[in-house]
């Protein structure tokens, strides 16, 4: 699902969750060399107030990490009862 906002005269747009997460988050070495950190403070900054939007049910619609990898993804989704 793409979320947007726009600051100034600039639309930024994220392709899903993974990708708003890791451009909202702080500045860290590894997530600059691995291509996913945001390239401005103002890309960061827009990441942050989409993700301030993001309502808290979309994180149970959209799988981040497969229910079958993580228990702790699977405790969240049966305790919820989202289970796809």
């Amino acid at each position: 699902m793409k979320r947007s906002t726009v600051i100034g005269h600039q639309q930024y747009t994220f392709q899903g969750l993974k990708e708003l997460l890791a451009k909202a988050s702080p500045e860290r070495s590894g997530d600059v060399l691995a291509g996913v950190a945001a390239r401005t403070v103002e890309e960061r900054v827009a990441a942050q107030i989409v993700l301030a939007d993001t309502p808290l049910a979309d994180f149970l619609k959209e799988e981040l990490i497969p229910y079958e990898e993580d228990e702790v993804t699977r405790v969240n989704f049966d305790l919820c009862q989202f289970r796809r």
